[in-house]
């Protein structure tokens, strides 16, 4: 945890150095740096595996919970229904047409939903929250969380240029923004370019995608719950046949998810609290560095878990699904900016 922790630090040095590089996105091209390092691999996965595991999970989940005070229903709510609507249908489009393209591609595991989870709300911290619903294992998370890296410092240096051919105003540019970029830090970093009432709006359509993240999430929860269950009763009637045990026994052969992970009520409460409760401004920034001092070092964390040969030898189909991901979600929310 002390060289997670030592790793935010130094990704926060160069974001306070650089502001046009996001906080979180220095943080996991670190891990991801330093996952490659041959001699680093074995305290990677030994000594330092622990506490590493320790940040990717319990960190991320808490950093989640601290994102729901930047949410406020009523900024949300001054946006108007036909910003909001489209918001939602963006992100709903975009996780079917990734979780299609995922499995259209035939990717392993759970990689389909969690680049489908990533690309749709908000990059690595939504695929960190779905990961520890599906109890995803780390090499199915490394692999969501490099590509959605990459797709987002594309956007990064890509969407500035496209700004004026598109013949945006520096407001919808901030909607476009907001609605297609993946992660918070990214969104700042790409829509401060048109000043800051662009970065403001970019921010609240962007935290209206996040808001999705509670029922995607609670939805995937109740998905896994039934699957494991239909696993488990598979598992009792195994041993059922084998030993004659009491039917009494197929309870607890597959321990099951809560039907809303504890980290997703957090979040809503955190949301609640802000929108109801006016809290000092010095509580709120306090926060803020809290979430992202967590986020940063479960990011790295993360991050040490990807090992690019391994990426390289699955051949361009990840790569494949995570451009056409972010091509989808960049078109989608373009319309949405000239229907709003």
């Amino acid at each position: 945890m002390l060289v997670a922790a030592l790793a935010a630090t130094a990704a926060w040095g160069v974001h306070l150095a650089i502001p046009g590089i996001p906080l979180l996105t220095t943080a996991v091209v670190l891990g991801i740096v330093v996952g490659q390092i041959l001699a680093a691999r074995p305290g990677l996965t030994g000594a330092l595996a622990p506490g590493l595991s320790v940040a990717a999970k319990s960190f991320m989940q808490l950093g989640i919970v601290l994102l729901g005070l930047k949410l406020s229903l009523v900024d949300i709510a001054a946006l108007g229904w036909v910003t909001i609507a489209t918001t939602v249908a963006i992100v709903l489009l975009t996780f079917a047409g990734t979780l299609g393209l995922g499995r259209w591609f035939d990717l392993p595991g759970h990689q389909p939903l969690l680049i489908a989870t990533g690309f749709s709300i908000c990059g690595a911290s939504a695929i960190g929250a779905m990961s520890g619903v599906v109890k995803a294992k780390d090499e199915e998370t490394a692999t969501p969380i490099a590509l959605v890296t990459l797709c987002g410092t594309l956007a990064i240096a890509v969407l500035p240029l496209l700004w004026q051919p598109l013949g945006l105003s520096a407001l919808q540019f901030g909607h476009w923004v907001g609605a297609g970029v993946h992660d918070v830090g990214q969104v700042v970093a790409t829509a401060q370019i048109a000043g800051s009432s662009a970065l403001a709006v970019a921010l609240v359509v962007k935290l209206t995608r996040v808001l999705m993240l509670a029922p995607i999430v609670a939805v995937a929860s109740v998905v896994e719950r039934h699957l494991q269950a239909g696993r488990g009763i598979a598992q009792a009637d195994a041993a059922l046949m084998a030993t004659a045990a009491s039917p009494d026994t197929r309870r607890g052969v597959a321990k099951r998810p809560p039907i809303v992970p504890l980290f997703v009520a957090g979040f809503i409460v955190a949301m609640l609290v802000r929108t109801l409760i006016p809290l000092p401004v010095p509580v709120l920034d306090a926060a803020e560095v809290l979430q992202t001092g967590l986020l940063a070092m479960a990011l790295f964390a993360l991050g040490t878990a990807v090992n690019l040969i391994t990426l390289l030898r699955t051949g361009g189909r990840p790569l494949a699904v995570g451009l056409l991901s972010w091509v989808l979600i960049a078109a989608l929310a373009l319309g949405a900016v000239h229907l709003s």
